[in-house]
Parts: structure tokens; sequence; C-alpha cells
């Protein structure tokens, strides 16, 4: 691996990205190699075509290497919604007498919690939301605290078994190559939301091509994550379904329109795609434009009906994602649609500070915290390898 760096793929529902990146100043990143490829892309929890994954997955991870002189031997892949599950437990241990309590303390706590073994699914990272000490105060990190007993809400992200073996077979081709997962509803809150706003539980929407997923963080781990099929990609498809047009002119139509521009009942839209000109009642294509986001937003309100441990409803929804910026004036429909605050987020990096990068660079910042955290790669290789 090389000194500092890591190497991280972003699997998305149109692309595969692969980075090679290490931290920079001010909270930045240097990015020393970037590939992406397109592919068909996953719904409803599978690949659309597994083929076309592995060919995405084999040209991204080729370049890399070729790029960085074939010294890439780690590789943290980045698990999207689709592919994973949240198990959450609630355990606690006490001691003989009121102490303070370790880090041993916490990760024996950890350990009796890892839920049993489910076919078809392999536990790939644990993440805390937070613990209660014997005179019921809640934190996020115990270690230090004086108590003689300790309770642990804890999250388990499981990963779908046939998505880790698509992947693995996939970079078998390049030889002694070692894999990590980073479910990508984690490292998102956390890069994302800040402690203060996760402390009261915060709602992250990432807004896909052809999938999105929802999720409820709170502490150090996500308490709810849900996903559905349905994106950007969609929205153009319902465009050409209902206009009549091919679907790339309708990306390019999505593109074009501002859902909080002003104009006159008979404004039309023109535009040119391959020599073949089209044209629209600008007002028709807003509503066909407005009735896609309304079953985006219906499919939200039902993932937060979904998580039945509190009400987050009135909470605000963060937005990140390729799709976040595929219409102007979306953001602001889907917040008068949904009846609450909806909030753009993105890294704070110049350059990338948009929200298609938000999910790409989450996966780098946890994946070299993990690097940098030496005591959790070996937890992770002594667990789940």
């Amino acid at each position: 691996m090389l000194n500092k760096s890591v190497a991280v793929i972003d699997v998305r529902s149109s692309s595969v990205t692969a980075v090679v990146a290490e931290r920079g100043v001010n909270g930045t990143f240097v990015i020393k190699s970037k590939f992406a490829s397109q592919y068909d892309g996953y719904a409803e929890g599978e690949m659309l075509d597994a083929r076309s994954f592995a060919g995405a997955l084999r040209a991204v991870v080729k370049s890399t290497a070729e790029a960085c002189g074939g010294r890439v031997k780690t590789f943290y892949i980045g698990v999207p919604g689709e592919f994973t599950s949240v198990a959450l437990s609630d355990n606690t241990i006490s001691f003989q007498s009121s102490r303070r309590v370790s880090e041993k303390d916490v990760k024996s706590l950890e350990e009796s919690s890892y839920p049993k073994k489910r076919k078809g699914w392999r536990l790939i990272r644990s993440g805390r939301l937070y613990y209660v000490l014997s005179d019921m105060r809640r934190v996020v990190d115990p270690v230090g605290m004086l108590t003689d007993s300790l309770r642990g809400r804890l999250c388990h992200y499981l990963c779908a078994s046939s998505f880790c073996d698509l992947c693995e077979n996939t970079l078998s081709e390049f030889g002694s190559v070692s894999v990590y997962y980073i479910p990508s509803v984690h490292a998102e809150s956390m890069y994302l939301i800040s402690p203060e706003k996760r402390d009261e539980y915060a709602v992250l929407f990432d807004f896909g091509y052809i999938s999105s997923s929802f999720s409820v963080s709170c502490g150090n781990g996500v308490a709810f994550s849900d996903s559905f099929s349905l994106g950007s990609g969609h929205i153009a498809l319902y465009l050409s379904e209902t206009l009549g047009l091919a679907y790339d002119a309708a990306t390019v139509l999505m593109s074009k329109v501002n859902l909080n521009s002003v104009e006159s009942p008979n404004t039309t839209i023109e535009f040119s795609v391959e020599d073949r000109t089209y044209s629209f009642l600008l007002r028709d294509v807003k509503d066909k434009i407005r009735e896609a986001l309304d079953g985006i937003c219906e499919a939200i309100e039902e993932c937060g009906r979904n998580f039945n441990e509190r009400n987050v409803d009135y909470k605000t929804l963060y937005i990140t994602g390729e799709s976040t910026s595929c219409v102007r004036g979306a953001v602001d429909y889907m917040s008068s649609r949904l009846a609450r605050k909806v909030e753009v987020v993105s890294p704070g990096i110049p350059f990338y500070n948009k929200p298609q990068f938000g999910p790409l660079f989450s996966l780098i910042d946890t994946a070299l915290s993990d690097r940098e955290n030496s005591s959790l790669v070996s937890n992770i290789l002594r667990i789940f390898r």
C-alpha cells in the first residue's frame, strides 16, 4: 500500500469509482488517482448485470494498479445501502463495584452484542449509538467515566454475501489483495453530519441514480437504514415515457428545467439532441418532473414510518448524492412536498464541495480513519476475516 494513502472504491448505482487518496491540510484530501467506469447498476438488492459490474470494477482496479505501479494491495469498498442491513443490539454488563470504564470494557460489551450469523449476510462493522451509565446518563464515549454498569446501544452492519463474493471473485484476478468493506450509510452519516446533530438523531437521504438510501444516525452509528430503487434515472424515464422522447433526450431536458422559475402559461422549452429539435410547454414538463419527485417523496415518507423507534418527520432531511442537483429547484420542491426542512450536505473541500462528491469523500475519510486507527484495523482482521 502507498505510504499514508488508501485505495477506495465507491459503488454507485450508475458507476464504480476508484480513488487513491491521503489526508491534506485543514480537513482536505490529496487525490493521487481517480478512475470511474459506468455499468448497468443495481436495484431491489441485486446487480442488474453481474458481468457488467465485474467489468467496471476490474477496469478501475486495473487503472489504479497501473497508476500506482502495482503497489496497491488493499482496497476499501463502499457497500451501498441496497446491500446493507443494520441490526441493533441493547446489552448491559455489570461490575462488582463502581469503577472507571476502560476501552477493554467497551470492546467486551461490543463483542458480546454481535448478532448471530445470518445466512446470506456477513458482519462487516459495528457502530456505537450511545451508552448509558448506572446513573442513567447517556454518553457517546464512556471510557474513563465512573459507573457500576454499562449499557450499550449498538448497531451492526451486515453486507449481502452475494455482493462480497462478486467483489472478491473479481479482485482475485489481481493476485493477493486485501479487501475491507465500509457501509456507505455509516460513512456518509459520520462524515457529512456533525456529532452535535447526530446526538439527537439525524436523517440523511442519499439521492442516487437508480437507487437511493434513507438512514437515521445517532451518536457514532446508524439506528435505521432503508433503500429503494428510485432516483434521477427514474425521473428521466418518466419524462421519456410520458412525453414520448428518447431517454437521452429526457436527461437533457431534465437538466434545462428550473422548478423555481416563473413564466407565462404558454412558455415553451426547446432543445436539440443528435440533430433533432424538441419543443414542449414548460409547465407540462415541470408537472411531469414534480409527479416523479412526488413518488420519491412518498418513498422517503414510507422509510420514516418504518423507523418506529421515534418520530423523525420533523427533523431536517439532509440530502447528498449525485441526483441532488439533477433538477434545479428539486430540493426546494421536496422540502415543500415533505413539509420539512431539506438541507444539502457536501464535503467542505474546494472543487469538491458538491453533493455528488458526498458519498465518495465519506468513504475516503472513513478508510483513512480505519488505517490511522491500527487497533480498529486489527480488530477488523480478527473478527471479520
